[in-house]
């Protein structure tokens, strides 16, 4: 026989002021009225509630608010931004890009770090700590700059595959060694908390919470950029895999390549079909400008340039979404998504003109019908979804969320 159980009083007040602190971030400042709409909590409750939020620091008087009643204004309740600080970072190849936020996710200060690999990134290992020490003490400096003198959380999306188990970053590929210099680095960092996601993955969480699939909990995000992922949200969680290896589509096997992918090169996978250079040998075939050098924004310029050009960029256009649609039909036959996001430099410049040619051609290759939509987190997905990330670890920790 199942005993019932009721929440003790200490549980219930946790519940209760986790639930006004989460309406303080996601509505602004409430007098205590709008609260017990929202909430149907009863007026003692929130008063003891708002009373105790106050003593722990987390919600502060921040004004009054008429009302067509008589008597004094009621006052407003907001969330204290300032009560903790947060960091988020973009690691690329090239260097990081970084932003400093508060307790509520509003930016307070960036900086971006390039990083000259031949010059710093030697293999050799001075070479790489120096780097990783040039990094830490911008993120220093530009929080001191905006008043931060203490970082509760740092989240960074970095390339390559991250152990669910241990934490540890895995390259996929020939990545610099500065990338697990950085991240010791931070990891050192006093009173800070570290948290290491790849960077599709945080692409993904920034166009679920804030980007094109906010109605849909279940969908795959494609990133196409100097190389290609996804990141895979079902039922609203994002899955990783046993090895941090979920959506690492580069290696997928396609036609068309000139061979296989192997474990330790993705050339030979759906990487070399839709990867930069690809995209730009592409657009160069059909007759249009494209960058040999075939990095992700000599591919970004040559959609674009396709685009612009009425009927004679159809022809190349057509070839990409149907390169696209080879890897998202083998995605969607095996996860059923329903939704596939175009992401990274490549889904940003073709916008819903590509998504577009991707879904039709999609449709001929699975039975299962699939919407496909172009991202909107926009350029910064990763530092977003960066940002969303150290957010939920701080009010986790702040707000006693399970």
């Amino acid at each position: 026989m199942t005993t019932a159980r009721t929440a003790t009083p200490s549980t219930a007040r946790a519940i209760n002021d986790r639930l006004a602190l989460n309406l303080l971030l996601e509505q602004g400042p409430l007098t205590a009225t709008e609260l017990r709409d929202l909430t149907g909590l009863s007026r003692p409750t929130v008063a003891d509630l708002l009373d105790r939020l106050q003593r722990t620091g987390l919600v502060a008087v921040v004004g009054e608010r008429g009302e067509q009643r008589r008597g004094p204004n009621a006052r407003l309740y907001a969330l204290v931004a300032s009560r903790a600080h947060i960091a988020a970072f973009d690691v690329r190849e090239g260097g990081v890009s970084l932003v400093v936020a508060d307790l509520a996710g509003r930016s307070l200060a960036t900086a971006e770090v390039p990083v000259d690999p031949s010059a710093e990134a030697s293999g050799e290992g001075a070479a790489e700590a120096g780097v990783a020490e040039r990094i830490v003490r911008t993120l220093l400096e530009t929080a001191r700059g905006a008043g931060v003198e203490q970082l509760h959380t740092v989240a960074v999306g970095a390339p390559g595959l991250v152990d669910p188990a241990t934490g540890r970053l895995h390259s996929t590929g020939k990545l610099p060694g500065w990338h697990a210099e950085l991240l010791t680095a931070l990891r050192e960092l006093p009173g800070t908390d570290v948290i290491l996601e790849n960077e599709v993955n945080l692409a993904g969480r920034a166009e679920h919470r804030v980007g094109a699939a906010r109605d849909r909990d279940t969908f795959v995000l494609m990133w196409l950029g100097h190389s290609v992922g996804a990141a895979v949200i079902l039922d609203g969680r994002l899955r990783r895999g046993f090895s941090g290896g979920t959506g690492e589509i580069c290696f997928l096997p396609v036609p068309g390549t000139v061979g296989l992918p192997s474990a330790d090169s993705c050339e030979g996978g759906f990487h070399g079909l839709v990867g930069s250079a690809a995209i730009c040998a592409l657009a160069r075939s059909h007759g249009l400008p494209a960058d040999p050098a075939g990095d992700a924004s000599a591919a970004e310029a040559a959609v674009r340039t396709a685009l612009a050009a009425g009927a004679a960029g159809e022809a190349f256009l057509d070839e990409l979404a149907e390169r696209i649609a080879l890897g998202a039909a083998a995605l969607c036959v095996v996860l059923d998504p329903g939704c596939v996001v175009l992401g990274g430099e490549i889904g940003r410049a073709g916008g819903a003109e590509l998504a577009g040619r991707v879904e039709r051609r999609l449709a001929g290759f699975s039975p299962l019908r699939t919407e496909v939509r172009a991202g909107t987190a926009g350029g910064g997905a990763v530092l977003a979804g960066a940002v969303l990330t150290a957010g939920d670890a701080v009010r986790r920790d702040l707000f006693g969320e399970p």
